[in-house]
């Protein structure tokens, strides 16, 4: 189990989105933020989910 506990384990197998260095965490979730503001936000018909 130690060998498929590996991050890279699980990335090379594109089980995720990759590993992201954590020097250029800041960088890489404020592009992440950036390009979710970009998307249009659509107006929904449903009500409130509780769970």
């Amino acid at each position: 189990y130690e060998h498929q506990g590996h991050p890279y384990y699980s990335s090379a197998r594109l089980w995720d989105d990759g590993v992201i260095d954590p020097a250029q965490t800041r960088e890489i979730l404020a592009l992440a933020l950036c390009a979710s503001l970009n998307a249009p936000i659509e107006p929904t018909t449903f009500g409130l989910f509780r769970m």
